[in-house]
């Protein structure tokens, strides 16, 4: 991997360009080829068709993939999309997951499988192609939704769920929930009883199960996790028209962190894009509050480096990590790693450069942020 970063002292560039990236939240790449249809609709967060008279390469993260991704496949920057699409066609899924994944420099992968798990790479894949440990992230919701439909009575989901939950997670290094597609973020933070738990599975089980989004059975959830002590994370802000973005802010959880903070399970704020700010005053106020900007990272491309920026403005470095939030297309895995050592080259090689900070403070916080938190947090070793 080699870049370029003007006006970045090459001690920094070289420390944030060798960094073996812990990405802690990621999903699978892609186990087969992709259409181009297929491959445009998995990189935008619309659940809509592309017109015809668009394509999605016309966007930052487009444009991104064509400037960053191209040479690794061994074709020039800024070559047209059909040249791309073409080489990555005669290259094959498994070649194109093995060259940008082993690019991006990772040093740890944690994997989220609770979406689409059959067409993407699972821990094992994604270690193979990258080259690097992977470990799993299991969703609340997923494993809510397979107890019911192995069949149920109401008043057993509670302990049913908490014995999947806890046979799921043997090995699992953290836990995800989605309440924000589900419910929205502004729920009630307080634990539900056991009657109201029993009460709201006899609603979904009456209504034929599925999908889960009563949010008295998502706080049960949370709560469940919670008991099972791992670090959890929580989908925060942008992502696909399935989420009401207005209940997606980060401060509508202020009850549950208050709550939860005796527990003292980590809760982990992803992706928080265009909430970053808010999640940054949200782990600097809370001990139990970390965060990331991952998603975001390669949806703004060019523009990545002032969402960085904006990250490193209140919370406390130990507070905040590195996630791609990767999900398909390799291109992602391996663009959210190249932006990233871009945008944090580039800011703090700015506080270098106007004299606030030593170069040895910036090479600091990049290894804390790229790397050690998250192997604190999840204790990685």
């Amino acid at each position: 991997m080699t870049m370029e970063y003007d006006l970045v002292p090459a001690g920094l560039a070289r420390a944030v360009e060798e960094l073996p990236l812990v990405d802690h939240h990621v999903h699978g790449a892609a186990a087969h080829d992709l259409s181009r249809r297929a491959f445009e609709e998995m990189i935008t967060e619309s659940d809509r068709p592309v017109p015809g008279w668009m394509t999605r390469f016309d966007s930052q993260l487009g444009h991104a993939i064509l400037r960053h991704c191209a040479p690794v496949l061994g074709l020039d920057p800024f070559c047209t999309p059909e040249e791309y699409l073409a080489r990555r066609a005669r290259l094959g899924a498994a070649e194109v997951n093995r060259l940008l994944l082993g690019a991006a420099g990772l040093g740890h992968l944690l994997v989220e499988t609770g979406y689409r798990a059959e067409e993407l790479l699972g821990p094992s894949g994604m270690a193979e192609a990258a080259g690097a440990p992977a470990d799993e992230v299991v969703r609340l919701e997923s494993v809510a939704e397979q107890v019911a439909a192995a069949g149920c009575a109401a008043d057993a989901f509670a302990g049913r769920f908490a014995g999947a939950l806890e046979e799921r997670t043997r090995t699992a290094r953290g836990l995800k929930s989605v309440a924000a597609y589900r419910c929205g973020l502004d729920f009630d933070p307080a634990p539900p009883t056991p009657s109201e738990v029993a009460d709201a599975a006899g609603r979904w089980f009456a209504a034929g199960g599925g999908r889960l989004s009563d949010p008295v059975l998502v706080r049960h959830l949370i709560w469940t996790g919670l008991e099972r002590g791992l670090p959890l994370q929580l989908h925060i802000g942008y992502g696909d028209p399935d989420v009401d973005l207005r209940r997606a802010d980060p401060l509508l959880l202020r009850g549950l962190i208050e709550l939860a903070e005796p527990t003292g399970v980590p809760l982990m704020l992803l992706h928080c894009y265009p909430y970053q700010r808010h999640a940054g005053f949200l782990a600097q106020a809370y001990p139990n509050v970390f965060f990331d900007v991952g998603l975001g990272v390669n949806h703004t491309g060019a523009r990545s480096v002032a969402l960085v920026a904006e990250s490193l403005e209140v919370a406390p470095f130990a507070k905040l990590l590195y996630s791609s939030d990767a999900f398909g297309p390799a291109e992602l895995h391996h663009l959210g790693a190249v932006l990233w050592r871009r945008a944090m080259a580039r800011v703090l090689g700015g506080f270098v450069a106007d004299g606030e900070w030593s170069a040895g403070q910036a090479v600091r916080v990049a290894t804390m942020v790229g790397e050690e938190n998250a192997r604190r947090v999840y204790g990685l070793g």
